[in-house]
Formats: C-alpha cells, sequence, structure tokens
C-alpha cells in the first residue's frame, strides 16, 4: 500500500522504529541520570557491626565450620 505524500509502507515502519528508538534512549539517559545523582546507588552492601560479625563468627567456630587456627586469626582481624 502506498501513500502519496512521499512515504512507502518502509518509510512508515523507518518512522515507527526511530521514534521507538528515540524514546527508548530519552528513558535510558533519565535512569542513568537519576542512578547517578542518588546516594543509595553507590552505598555498596550493608555493613554488618562488629558484635554481630563476632557472633557470626563464634557461631562457625562453635558448629566446627572453621580450625582453631582460622577463628584466631579472624577474631584478631575483627579486632582492627
Amino acid at each position: 500500500m502506498f501513500w502519496h505524500d512521499g512515504f512507502s509502507l518502509a518509510g512508515w515502519w523507518g518512522m515507527g522504529f526511530g521514534t521507538v528508538l528515540f524514546w527508548g534512549l530519552v528513558a535510558l539517559f533519565v535512569v542513568l541520570v537519576v542512578r547517578a545523582t542518588s546516594g543509595s546507588a553507590r552505598a555498596g552492601p550493608p555493613r554488618i557491626p562488629e558484635d554481630q560479625a563476632r557472633r557470626i563468627l563464634d557461631e562457625r567456630f562453635a558448629r566446627g565450620e572453621i580450625s582453631e587456627e582460622e577463628y584466631l586469626h579472624r577474631r584478631e582481624v575483627l579486632r582492627g
């Protein structure tokens, strides 16, 4: 089917694809700007408090998951 205004069916498909591509790029730009300006994107993983980390270490040692040597080494690392 052809229209007499200069566009064939392929031209209409091209305009439709171009419009979708344009709005997709606009949406991507908005998402990237929001991520770059929000502080939560760069916060990283939540930190475990030292006492909770020590409790987890104690539990792992009690269950026999780690040796005494590894336990003592990690405990010293937690103390700083």
